[in-house]
C-alpha cells in the first residue's frame, strides 16, 4: 500500500478525482467493518476513512453518532480498531486514513498510538479536534513513522489560518464543506468553491472536500469546483446499517461504484446507477 501523497500523485498524473468513503469501525461489528473495507477497495474507493467510535464526537452528525454509539455498546475501542486494521490493510490497494478524536490519542500516548497505528498499516490521520497550535508535535512524530496527518479547513477559516494549515497539512488538505457537523445535505454551500480557490492560491497540495456530500450530484459538483478528492461519510454509514449485513455491504458496494462513476464522468441512469 502506497502513501497518501504518492497515491495522489498517481491520481493527478491520470487526471483523476479521488473518492474517499468513510465507515465507522465496529458498526455493526468489526468483522463486517473489515469486509466493508475490502468491498469499498474493490468498488472504486481510492482512499478509505476509518472512523474510531468515540463517546463525544463533536464533529459528527446524527448518523455517525448513532453508529459510534452502537459500536461502543459492543465494547469497541481504539485498540480493537487497530487490531482489526492490521488484519486487512495488507490486502488493500486503498490507503487507510484513521479518523479519531484527540483524547484517545492522548490516553494511549502519542508515540505509542502512532507506532501501533503504523504497525496496523494506517497511512493517514484526521483528528478533527486537534488544536492547530498543538499540531506541530503530532505532525513531527507522525512523520517519523510514515503517517500523514491531514488538517481541516472550514468555510469560515481566515486567510491566515488557511495559509498555516496548507503549510502544515500532510497528504492533502481536508476542506469541510459546511459549518457544523457531518451529515447528508440537500445542497452544498457555494462558499466551498471560493475557499477552494483561496487554498489553491497558497498551495499546490491536493484538496479533499467532505461533510454534507450525499450523492453523485454533490460529488460531481465538488469535482467541477476543482477538488482533488470527494469525501463521503454519513451516506455510507447509513447504507451499511441497513437491515442485514449482506444488504448493507451490497448497498455500499453499489453506492461506491455510482459515486466513482459520477466523478469520472460516466453515464448514469436517472437514479444514479450505471
Amino acid at each position: 500500500m502506497t502513501s497518501i501523497s504518492h497515491h495522489f500523485e498517481s491520481l493527478r498524473a491520470s487526471n483523476q478525482c479521488a473518492l474517499i468513503p468513510f465507515v465507522t469501525a465496529g458498526d455493526p461489528d468489526l468483522e463486517i467493518t473489515a469486509e466493508a473495507l475490502r468491498v469499498l477497495d474493490s468498488s472504486g474507493a481510492d482512499f478509505i476513512e476509518l472512523g474510531v467510535p468515540y463517546s463525544d464526537p463533536l464533529a459528527d452528525g446524527p448518523v455517525i453518532q448513532a453508529a459510534a454509539t452502537r459500536a461502543l455498546k459492543q465494547g469497541i475501542r481504539l485498540a480493537n480498531v487497530l487490531e482489526m486494521a492490521q488484519t486487512v490493510t495488507r490486502s488493500l490497494r486503498s490507503p487507510i486514513i484513521l479518523f479519531t478524536y484527540y483524547n484517545p490519542i492522548l490516553n494511549l500516548g502519542k508515540i505509542s498510538f502512532l507506532e501501533q497505528a503504523a504497525a496496523s498499516g494506517i497511512k493517514g490521520l484526521v483528528v478533527p479536534d486537534l488544536p492547530l497550535d498543538e499540531a506541530s508535535d503530532l505532525l513531527e512524530l507522525a512523520d517519523a513513522v510514515g503517517i500523514e496527518v491531514i488538517l481541516l479547513v472550514t468555510p469560515t477559516s481566515s486567510k491566515e489560518r488557511i495559509e498555516t494549515i496548507a503549510r502544515q497539512s500532510r497528504g492533502f488538505i481536508y476542506l469541510v464543506s459546511v459549518t457544523g457537523v457531518t451529515g447528508m445535505r440537500s445542497h452544498l454551500q457555494t462558499r466551498v468553491r471560493d475557499v477552494l480557490k483561496e487554498i489553491r492560491n497558497v498551495t499546490d497540495k491536493p484538496i479533499g472536500v467532505g461533510f454534507g456530500i450525499s450523492g453523485p450530484e454533490h460529488a460531481r459538483q465538488v469535482k467541477e469546483w476543482g477538488a482533488d478528492a470527494v469525501i463521503v461519510g454519513s451516506a455510507f454509514v447509513e447504507r451499511l446499517a441497513e437491515s442485514t449485513p449482506y444488504r448493507g455491504l451490497r448497498a455500499i458496494k453499489d453506492f461506491c461504484s455510482d459515486l466513482k462513476t459520477s466523478i469520472e464522468g460516466g453515464r448514469q441512469t436517472a437514479d444514479g446507477r450505471r
